[in-house]
């Protein structure tokens, strides 16, 4: 392995560009500390700190493990890529019941740059909406007297955050969300690997550390390798944790990098002399064809029911009805929680996969190429076929997705550690990264390959 790596470093094209790839991510991660001026950062740490994993601060919890923002600190690169993936997830589900659209999509490279140029538009108002709305929910605390998180040097005398520094703030994020989408084409055309993805997964990475620190600061404040004490951890449960991680990662890639292999054959033609086609090869179907996307619209879409009874609780203690339900709704132990949340993921991984996946087109493409699956006829059996089988490894790809998403619940709540370190143990963040490290390792096998030398996961 170590062999691979030095080989790599040893191709300049390669090397060029990985150390480009580095050097824009690096940008990225200074640009993540950088507040916004109107911030106390102090405050504000400790608002969200006392505001737990419920509420508002599970929202944004939420969003920063698949956006790469930083909306707890406020700082200028605060939201992200979160405009971009909205806006991109937009376009892709227009294109499906949007004639234009989708007229552009079957254009081939020509509509895709048509559809990238429609993308930025929407991501800069995108941007304006959510950033003012986040500078507007700032501007509010403004008058939390001791609460605040606005710094009191740019308050007014009475008191009020003045619109001039909220249009400020607002640009100011804007801006940084347009850098962010332009440093991911850059590592795009190059860079190595996709840009959007690798900033995500850097952002969900930096958290490591933290979490790792916070799993050992009792055993290191306390100077002792075992510890029995309420609140803090011994090493044999380290042990059990590593060995969860390791299986869940085992697991994650199995179900990843898995296909459902169905066998196709070329067409025999006869030109002069020479027979062509008459190959035997096979179609890929992955298992988990829907991604990350269905944990990411289930959390979302339970984070609204979530967010109001919470609210509701807070403004009408007297009645018992809200406190249950929002216990009920509350991420946790909660068994009303957990099942919605698989129940929202199965419905997801259908939708997602009836909108990325058209059986009648790779029909038709298999006949148009000649090719046909043995048994079935080119056409409208052949894509009944399709749709039959991706019907099947969709619920098992969905199974897969729910037991993931609900992990780092389970962990949590029955080992006792924090949602911030559980959330490494499966969920949104784990499937990205795994994802993304595996497309990366595959491009840097490209350009090995091309130069007659071993791949990274190759043997030998």
């Amino acid at each position: 392995m170590w062999e691979k790596i030095r080989v790599m470093f040893t191709i300049p094209e390669l090397r060029q560009k990985i150390l480009l790839t580095l050097g824009l991510l690096a940008v990225y991660r200074i640009g993540w500390q950088i507040p916004l001026p109107i911030v106390d950062h102090e405050a504000m740490t400790a608002f969200f700190e006392a505001e737990g994993r419920e509420g508002l601060a599970g929202f944004v919890e939420m969003v920063q493990t698949f956006s790469a923002s930083q909306l707890s600190q406020a700082t200028i690169f605060g939201l992200g890529i979160m405009p971009y993936i909205s806006a991109s997830i937009i376009f892709q589900l227009l294109g499906s019941v949007y004639p234009p659209l989708e007229k552009l999509q079957k254009e081939g490279e020509s509509g895709r740059k048509k559809i990238n140029e429609y993308t930025r538009y929407a991501t800069v108002v995108l941007c304006m909406g959510q950033s003012f709305a986040y500078v507007r929910w700032l501007a509010g605390t403004a008058g939390m007297g001791e609460d605040t998180i606005i710094r009191e040097a740019v308050l007014s005398p009475e008191g009020v955050l003045p619109f001039s520094w909220q249009i400020t703030a607002v640009l100011t994020m804007t801006a940084g969300t347009v850098f962010l989408m332009w440093l991911g084409e850059q590592i795009d055309e190059y860079g190595i690997g996709n840009g959007i993805s690798l900033l995500i997964m850097a952002g969900i990475l930096a958290r490591m550390p933290a979490a790792g620190w916070e799993l050992l600061a009792p055993m290191i404040e306390a100077g002792r390798p075992a510890i029995g004490g309420p609140g803090q951890m011994g090493v044999e449960m380290l042990l059990v944790l590593a060995a969860l991680f390791v299986g869940v990662v085992a697991g994650v890639v199995f179900i990843t990098l898995g296909q459902r292999r169905i066998p196709t054959q070329s067409a025999k033609h006869v030109r002069g002399r020479r027979v062509y086609g008459g190959t035997r090869q096979y179609l890929p179907l992955k298992v988990n064809q829907a991604g990350v996307m269905p944990i990411i619209f289930a959390s979302s879409l339970l984070l609204i029911p979530s967010a109001g009874f919470q609210y509701l609780s807070g403004q009408f203690p007297a009645l018992d009805v809200f406190r249950r339900l929002n216990e009920a709704f509350t991420r946790g132990d909660s068994f009303v929680y957990n099942v919605l949340y698989v129940a929202l993921i199965y419905f997801f991984c259908y939708f997602w996969t009836a909108i990325t996946f058209n059986p009648k087109d790779m029909a038709d493409n298999l006949k148009n190429y000649g090719t046909f699956i043995p048994g079935y006829r080119p056409g409208r059996r052949t894509a009944d076929y399709l749709e039959k089988v991706m019907v099947r490894i969709t619920y098992v790809g969905a199974a897969f997705l729910a037991l993931v998403a609900i992990i780092p619940t389970i962990i949590a709540g029955q080992l006792g550690i924090s949602f911030t370190v559980a959330s490494f143990y499966g969920g949104t963040g784990l499937l990205i990264a795994v994802s993304v490290a595996f497309d990366l390792v595959q491009k840097i096998d490209n350009h090995l390959l091309m130069r007659n030398y071993k791949g990274l996961l190759d043997k030998g």
